[in-house]
């Protein structure tokens, strides 16, 4: 997961490298949110038929070919190509991890086995800007040298998979082919609520992702990679932070308070656009990741909870599509809105649409909480 966000501080190098534009950031990044929806919506019961390890391997192998592409870039062909392996591999990954890691806990462990999940996922995500960053701002080759760090993590991580004990025991033989993913009726009331606070927790972390540097440079007037690779770090790990919070204010209360914060998170952002201001950008960024993860983890806690065994990689890879479907197109709709509107007004515009939606679900979740599992 590292991986599928270290471009996110260098966006800026390529763009002086290559004369593209903020729109084209974002498309650049939507191109992988792409890759990862693909792969969850043809491929994400793959591992219930065929085991969690094989898929696990496979998800790293794309990942070397997307760093590969990196590596070897020479123009905007490479960095899609990149950034559609990359989100093949993070597509193959999240669904498919979630499920080993719930399986792979020992019982006295299993009400923290989502946390490791889940925060894996999420400070993964966070390391890769902060280490991009602090590479482009200091080392002297960073278009280079952040990826080659990177095949040596995905080294480390094959020698991790092939340690572990496969935890899929009953084998379909032959892959299934690819078929939609689906929702049984007994999990949608925990499904759709943990969707929509996902949504948009998952839609401020895409922006957070993709256009920070963009919004620090021509807004705030900060353009160092390290500072904006930082921001973004910052965000992902309050996120976790949020996770490990749901133990003490309870998964049924964690997800309309975790809306309700990252409703104040998003006014904290819109009010460091209003003011240029880096301190309030940093108070946002701080404020909507504790939001997301808190109800990330409570959601993702949830529907898994009330999954059957046999289905749970599907339906936590169906969730994913909604998180990934969050992170993508909301931050191109930003992109369009910045060629006529200008980054500061299309980031202000996408402030209140989060918050209203978050601020929407928790509502609903007060009014139709959801019932605990049996």
């Amino acid at each position: 997961m590292c991986g599928t966000t270290l471009p996110t501080p260098l966006y800026a190098l390529y763009q002086q490298k290559l004369g593209f534009s903020s729109f084209m950031v974002t498309v650049i990044f939507a191109v992988y949110a792409v890759g990862v929806i693909v792969a969850l919506l043809l491929l994400g019961q793959l591992s219930d038929s065929v085991g969690r390890r094989p898929v696990l391997l496979a998800g790293l192998v794309l990942s070397a070919m997307s760093a590969g592409c990196f590596l070897f870039e020479r123009g905007l062909p490479e960095l899609f190509a990149g950034r559609v392996l990359s989100g093949l591999s993070a597509g193959l990954f999240t669904g498919t991890a979630t499920a080993a890691v719930v399986e792979l806990a020992p019982r006295r462990w299993a009400a923290s086995a989502t946390l490791v999940a889940t925060a894996a996922n999420m400070g993964g995500l966070g390391s890769g800007p902060l280490l991009a960053g602090l590479i482009a701002q200091y080392a002297p080759d960073p278009l280079h040298q952040v990826f080659l760090l990177d095949l040596v993590l995905v080294a480390a991580a094959v020698i991790g998979v092939l340690l572990i004990p496969e935890t899929v025991r009953d084998r379909h033989g032959r892959p299934r082919g690819p078929r939609r993913l689906r929702v049984p009726p007994s999990v949608r009331p925990a499904f759709v609520p943990a969707a929509m606070a996902g949504f948009a927790g998952f839609a401020t972390l895409g922006l957070f992702t993709s256009v920070a540097p963009s919004f620090l440079k021509e807004v705030v007037g900060v353009g160092d990679p390290a500072v904006s690779g930082t921001v973004v770090f910052l965000a992902f790990a309050a996120s976790t932070a949020g996770q490990l919070l749901m133990g003490r204010v309870g998964v049924h209360r964690a997800l309309p308070w975790g809306c309700v914060v990252l409703v104040v998170g998003m006014a904290l952002v819109a009010s460091a656009l209003l003011a240029a201001s880096l301190p309030l950008l940093i108070a946002g960024a701080l404020t909507a990741g504790a939001g997301q993860g808190l109800s990330f983890r409570a959601g993702v806690t949830t529907v898994s909870q009330r999954s059957p065994a046999e289905r749970r990689a599907e339906i936590t890879s169906a969730l994913f599509v909604v998180f990934y479907v969050a992170i993508s197109i909301p931050v191109v709709g930003v992109g369009i809105m910045a060629v006529t509107l200008g980054l500061r007004q299309s980031g202000l515009i996408f402030s209140g649409c989060v918050a209203l939606l978050a601020a929407t679900t928790a509502a609903l979740l007060w009014l139709r909480p959801v019932e605990p599992s049996a």
